[in-house]
């Protein structure tokens, strides 16, 4: 050993450990959504105590957004410079109490703060937790592990969204926060309590080790020359806006068009986001690990089939006639959307772990995190309510900016197909030098 750093080579963790890992990120995952979008179920009644226009009510989700896209790269970096498990339970435990605060907020500037607050907290958990899960789990099951792990983000956006919205109907808006933040004060020590594994350890090339020194700035400025993360960075981004700009004014539209209560448009948009989302990352977690078997572009390939579906189908849903309700038709378009939309989220997560250094894979997230929404979802409820406010319109603003931009996605996406292969066969030959050389004194 020298410079702090052991190459070992170990058998694969537990099984049933690194079972309960997943169990337990996936319950931290739920709580970082549930958290994140009550804030949405609640604004109606937000909206209507603090007498704030649409560009404010989104000018919070672009609060939250903006700074958890920069307080994203410092714990990009900790994490795969440090403890992963640490950087998870100290990210939990901010969120929670940042979701408290927002509870007591007397005014716009005190809920911007705590939406602010709430983004330093949950910008820790993606980073972290995709690295930790990747040393748990191979290659040929991360699809299906990184959706699973995704389903539990979905399970938080519906509860945030319907429970959130009841709780805020019956008790009153600031009851819903003061319900969400609790439980994440336990979810901090069980994250705290779990076994940091060695990087590199799940695999089946070269080393693991210790402690990585990959993190430099000139490593991290490297990923951008990775193609297949190029394109999965360039797509997601484009989806982020989409998917941030639906879902955070989903409510407002049942609520406006249709004419529904603030609980039932909470719940209504819970059971949409919650049975799509479901459906959508779990199937494309299993569809893209098959389908990667045969083609190493299998996991990009799910991804751009859902982008295209997803513009068709919420086309078809912002188009539905208001006088039918929203059962006949914006329901189930929606619906589908939604599972369209959802196919990306293990496969782009797995292909952006498999075509980079396990010492890397933190700063890869974070690099996507920080692009995707600094430039993708982090002022979409913003602009969205903005066109709102001038052409009088939400459904309108929505039908203008996602289907133009979720073909877009698929198109920069496709850009990647052809370098899948190579990248991965690149960082598999990279990691496994390592094991022919002696640790390094750094």
């Amino acid at each position: 050993m020298a410079g702090g750093q052991t190459n070992l080579i170990i058998p694969p963790v537990a099984r049933g450990y690194a079972r309960y890992v997943l169990v337990v990120m996936v319950g931290i995952n739920f709580l970082n959504y549930m958290d994140r979008w009550v804030a949405s179920a609640a604004s109606p009644l937000i909206q209507q105590e603090f007498h704030l226009s649409d560009a404010l009510v989104g000018l919070l989700g672009s609060a939250f957004l903006l700074v958890y896209a920069f307080a994203a790269l410092p714990f990009g970096y900790w994490a795969d410079r440090g403890v992963r498990k640490t950087v998870v339970a100290a990210g939990v435990a901010i969120w929670s109490l940042a979701t408290l605060f927002t509870g007591f907020a007397r005014n716009f500037a005190q809920l911007f703060l705590s939406r602010a607050v709430l983004g330093i907290g949950e910008a820790s958990y993606y980073p972290a937790g995709t690295s930790l899960l990747s040393d748990y789990f191979p290659k040929e099951q991360r699809g299906r592990v990184m959706s699973v792990w995704g389903a539990g983000s979905t399970l938080g956006i519906a509860v945030g969204f319907a429970g959130g919205g009841f709780i805020a109907e019956k008790f009153g808006w600031r009851s819903a926060f003061f319900f969400a933040a609790v439980p994440g004060l336990l979810f901090a020590l069980l994250a705290f309590g779990l076994r940091e594994p060695l990087r590199g350890s799940a695999e089946r090339i070269g080393p693991a080790v210790k402690k990585t020194y990959d993190a430099s700035l000139a490593n991290f400025l490297a990923l951008l020359r990775i193609p297949t993360l190029r394109a999965t960075i360039g797509a997601q981004t484009l989806l982020y806006f989409v998917l941030a700009s639906n879902a955070f004014w989903l409510p407002l539209v049942l609520n406006r068009r249709f004419n529904l209560s603030v609980g039932r448009a909470g719940l209504l948009a819970g059971v949409v986001l919650v049975l799509g989302g479901l459906i959508g990352t779990l199937a494309g977690g299993w569809i893209a690990d098959r389908r990667a078997l045969k083609n190493p572009a299998g996991h990009l390939e799910v991804g751009i089939a859902g982008f295209l579906g997803g513009a068709v189908f919420i086309t078809i849903a912002l188009l539905a006639p208001m006088n039918a309700g929203p059962i006949p038709v914006f329901i189930p378009a929606f619906l589908v959307a939604v599972i369209c939309l959802y196919l990306y989220s293990g496969p782009f997560t797995a292909v952006s772990q498999n075509v980079v250094s396990p010492g890397l894979r933190a700063s890869a997230v974070t690099l996507l995190l920080f692009i995707s929404h600094v430039l993708g979802d982090s002022h979409s409820t913003f602009d969205v309510g903005f066109i709102s406010d001038r052409i009088g319109s939400l459904q309108i603003a929505l039908l203008i900016t996602s289907p133009t931009l979720l073909i877009l996605a698929a198109l920069v996406a496709a850009t990647g197909l052809r370098a899948v292969r190579r990248d991965t066969e690149a960082m598999e030959e990279q990691w496994a030098a390592r094991s022919a050389e002696p640790a390094l004194s750094r």
